[in-house]
């Protein structure tokens, strides 16, 4: 996907286009009010619209992702509102029946995050969950009653933490897919440090990427049955 991207806006790395393939192969934006929350350059948003949503809405801290979204939705002549503030805070009171978030989630010498530096795209904490940590507990609050949330992350960061983390809102949440990518330019500099706490192993340059459903419980059965069986050829693919 070629899109306008300003410095010190996120491009589309794998990560995002791991969350599209599935997003894709469930069918889960179809007919949907879709949020993608971070959004960057608008990629899950413009993803979520070609997938037939019935309305995207796009959330991001950064004014140059804002812009970049804006103005990839406009070339691309797709209704998309685009929202800048911090996380959830500027849909705060509204429902949506999925959120996509490609959060940053890669681990930190230190948990002050960046506010102006393009590090602050991947830069999630000393183990990589604060941003994490804060959709798990903001994000349902945003759901409609059979709303589902896809959220990718690095195994780095534990995702049986995340699927408490969602548990302790009331919501179930499972892992639909993973794959297993070569590092980053990001993750190869931080490998010597990642290697000290014992977060990977020594010589270890990949790492596996997961993402992460939750979902109330009231959510159809027959709903979770068609995407499950397309979300595990996904997986089967990128795995």
């Amino acid at each position: 996907m070629c899109l306008i991207r300003p410095p010190g806006v996120y491009p589309v790395d794998s990560d995002t286009t791991f969350l599209i393939e599935v997003l894709h192969a469930g069918g889960y934006a179809a007919g949907r009010r879709v949020l993608d929350v971070g959004t960057g350059t608008g990629a899950l948003a413009l993803a979520a619209a070609r997938a037939g949503a019935a309305s995207v809405t796009a959330v991001d801290l950064s004014l140059r992702s804002v812009a970049a979204a804006w103005l990839n939705s406009r070339l691309r002549r797709v209704a998309c509102t685009v929202r800048w503030g911090d996380l959830c805070g500027p849909v705060a009171g509204q429902q949506f029946d999925l959120i996509l978030a490609n959060p940053p989630y890669v681990p930190a010498a230190h948990d002050a995050l960046p506010r102006h530096r393009i590090s602050r795209c991947w830069d999630g904490g000393l183990d990589g969950r604060l941003i994490v940590d804060r959709l798990c507990a903001e994000g349902p609050d945003l759901l409609a009653p059979e709303g589902m949330i896809l959220v990718v992350h690095s195994a780095l960061c534990d995702e049986d933490i995340t699927l408490k983390r969602f548990a302790d809102t009331g919501l179930q949440a499972e892992v639909v897919a993973r794959c297993t990518v070569p590092f980053g330019p990001v993750m190869r500099a931080r490998a010597t440090m990642l290697e000290a706490r014992g977060l990977v192993e020594s010589g270890q340059r990949e790492e596996e990427l997961v993402i992460i459903r939750a979902h109330r419980g009231c959510l159809a059965k027959s709903a979770l049955g068609h995407a499950d069986r397309e979300r595990a050829r996904a997986g089967a693919r990128t795995a």
